[in-house]
């Protein structure tokens, strides 16, 4: 089939149905430097490149569906939030985002602390060299042989999620001689504006323990009272994705208010406060981050000034940037397969990969872009909709876009900022063989998440 042997679909914004481009771009050769990681360029033949590598080289090396993390990108953004916030506060980067050994690897060597939320990402970051003093454990229904192997191995702290878990935490730790440092995890009450399985301050969720009815301060009594705990802070998260930094001011006063009422009736000024992370990041033109110097600027001023009012001294500020790191730094790289156009509505492109590789577009009807990026194209703009080969309606990797109405299989399209839970959510749907993490830097590339193979599936089937 030539490249212009299919009808093309619509072209103009008035037919868009849903979705969240109103007008096609100018220029669909563009690219956006708020959604593309920093080396990401095009090349003089129109070829799209990242840390100095084109793509169809990358693709030819690799294959596609695959992740491409540009490294140099990654240690950047790490150093601006270490550098952000400085020696008064720690920066622990949240695991769950992605996390393999060479990522520990870089945070290690770029200063950053670590997250973990499950024993895998604790073992995979004491692997890689992590040092245990600098990673926190989180999680609502950490296991005992979790909580024994976080102790045992010496971790820094230990966020306690529930009433059973200080009780459970606090056994451990003495039957193992041990006095664990953990912080309390509060729900505040803030609804921040995210979507609602990624909000997580309101009252209703499994996380955290409740602050408006008096559930907090007596965590706090119970945690003060036990051997095995040494209760250094308390830890607030409101959600994900957001962009309004009054979520935190609210959470920050409330947290600090809590503070105050330790003090006043244990007489004890807890050293740390940890707000946790959640920052967005672009992905469309549209989204407007704040960047890592401003976010830190801002929280401390927050709870400096709360503090102050609250006659405190100002604790230790923790925050728990992940996708604000990582997210920003990979892309998605496809095979255009199947075109169907349908008159009148859209045209629906088909790739090699779909939502066992990308799930937030229908777990959370996440908004990505993408882009033409094997070539350069100057046919009209066409209405698509980017959708995997899962037998499955809800395959949705781009629900609405415009991409050039002679865009033909074999073409290469990549969908950038999918750093973050991309590859930490993948599944085998239909069987599908997780894409591989590929780091390019410098005009090297090396695998550091291998692709999986068929062999792979039928070593765990032993039926």
């Amino acid at each position: 089939m030539s490249r212009s042997a299919h009808p093309a679909g619509p072209r103009h914004a008035d037919v868009l149905p849903e979705g969240h481009y109103t007008a096609p771009p100018t220029d669909l050769n563009a690219l956006d430097s708020k959604v593309w990681a920093q080396t990401v360029t095009r090349t003089t033949d129109g070829v799209v490149s990242v840390g100095g590598i084109d793509v169809k080289k990358l693709a030819e090396e690799f294959g596609t569906p695959a992740y491409f993390i540009d490294e140099a990108d990654f240690r950047a953004r790490a150093r601006a939030w270490r550098t952000a916030f400085g020696d008064d506060a720690d920066v622990f980067y949240a695991g769950k985002a992605f996390l393999s050994r060479a990522v520990v690897r870089w945070l290690h060597e770029e200063g950053l602390n670590l997250d973990v939320c499950s024993g895998g990402e604790l073992t995979t970051a004491l692997s890689a060299g992590m040092p245990a003093d600098r990673i926190a454990f989180h999680g609502n229904n950490k296991s005992t042989e979790e909580i024994t192997e976080a102790i045992s191995r010496g971790v820094g702290r230990i966020v306690l999620d529930s009433f059973q878990e200080i009780v459970r935490v606090a056994h451990i730790a003495e039957s193992l001689g041990r006095r664990q440092r953990v912080q309390i995890r509060v729900t505040v009450g803030v609804e921040a504006h995210t979507h609602e399985f990624i909000a997580t301050a309101h009252e209703d969720q499994k996380f955290g323990i409740g602050l408006a009815d008096g559930q907090a301060a007596e965590a706090v009594r119970r945690a003060l009272a036990l051997d095995g705990l040494e209760l250094i802070g308390i830890h607030s998260h409101i959600g994900s994705q957001i962009f309004d930094m009054a979520g935190f001011e609210v959470a920050a006063r409330r947290v600090v208010k809590l503070l105050a009422e330790i003090r006043d009736e244990h007489g004890v000024e807890l050293p740390e406060i940890d707000l946790g992370g959640g920052l967005g990041i672009a992905y469309t033109s549209e989204d407007d981050p704040s960047e890592p110097h401003e976010i830190a600027k801002a929280l401390h001023e927050i709870v400096t000034r709360e503090c102050e009012s609250a006659k405190l001294r100002t604790p230790r500020i923790s925050v728990e940037p992940g996708r604000a790191i990582v997210g920003p730094t990979a892309f998605t790289l496809y095979e255009v397969g199947t075109i169907k156009p349908l008159d009148g509505l859209r045209t629906y492109v088909s790739v090699d990969g779909g939502m066992s590789d990308n799930i937030r577009t229908a777990l959370y009807d996440a908004e990505y872009t993408v882009s033409l990026v094997s070539r350069v194209s100057d046919a009209e703009p066409m209405l698509v909709r980017v959708v995997g080969k899962h037998c499955e309606s809800g395959d949705i990797v781009v629900r609405d876009a415009f991409l050039p109405a002679d865009l033909a299989p074999g073409d290469l399209i990549a969908v950038p900022a999918t750093g973050a839970y991309c590859r930490s959510m993948a599944s085998n749907y239909n069987h599908a063989l997780r894409p591989p993490v590929v780091a390019v830097r410098d005009g090297e590339a090396r695998v550091i998440v291998r692709r999986e193979t068929e062999e792979d599936l039928l070593r765990l089937d032993v039926g």
